[in-house]
């Protein structure tokens, strides 16, 4: 079940189990190879998918697949995932940056749950937010649940005006997902992962001069084919 996301507050002592964890369960490339399954599914959801012409608007995207979520009454979430940009001159994508989400919420909430979580990043000043130490969602950026659907039309208000576009896959007992609130700043442990090297999500998303690795050539090319597809 896909829905769109909700409001949350920030909880870092909650975050801590859930982030040791996931930096245990998969490698910078096991999780660009689930983020390109998730971005292509989630295109590829019919009346309950991302509309291609948003896409097709988008200056970045950011994937995080398998955010976690759990906790009892206090529900902590965490995930890593990767954002890419276009090309300076408006066709292909950079090479990936890797971020981190984290953020909490309050509610009656037992038990535990991953979902997938897709933002469209909309323009300049959008995509320069995802370069900072670290940012807060719907706070230093107005964030927006994107509309859904094949049929769903960009020219709402949400689609004009926000600078993040969210949308979630839910699989587990949860079928919410909260977002405004929560931060997201650089990975430095997955770039490094990646490149072999400490280099900065500015050099890779905003001075572009950065190559995709190997590791990232199915999720480059998976962004490539989904953003070159008809609406």
């Amino acid at each position: 079940m896909r829905t769109t996301l909700l409001t949350f507050i920030t909880i870092g002592a909650a975050i801590s189990p859930l982030a040791m964890a996931a930096d245990k369960e998969s490698s910078a490339v096991d999780r660009l190879d689930a983020s390109a399954e998730v971005l292509t599914d989630m295109m590829h959801a019919e009346d309950k998918g991302i509309p291609q012409d948003l896409l097709n608007r988008a200056s970045c995207v950011v994937v995080v697949p398998n955010m976690k979520k759990g906790g009892f009454i206090w529900g902590a979430k965490y995930g890593r995932g990767f954002a890419m940009c276009r090309q300076k001159d408006g066709t292909g994508w950079t090479a990936p940056a890797g971020v981190r989400i984290e953020g909490g919420s309050f509610g009656l909430q037992i038990g535990g749950s991953e979902s997938d979580v897709v933002l469209l990043v909309n323009g300049d000043k959008g995509m320069k937010h995802l370069v900072e130490d670290k940012f807060t969602i719907g706070a230093n950026a107005g964030v927006a649940a994107g509309p859904v659907g094949r049929d769903a039309s960009a020219q709402t208000d949400a689609a004009l005006h926000a600078e993040i576009l969210s949308y979630s896959r839910s699989r587990g007992v949860f079928a919410g997902l909260a977002l405004e609130g929560a931060t997201l700043r650089p990975d430095k442990d997955a770039d490094r992962e990646l490149y072999g090297r400490d280099v900065t999500n500015r050099e890779i998303l905003i001075d572009k001069g950065v190559k995709v690795p190997a590791g990232a050539e199915k999720l480059e090319r998976a962004l490539t084919v989904q953003s070159n597809r008809k609406g």
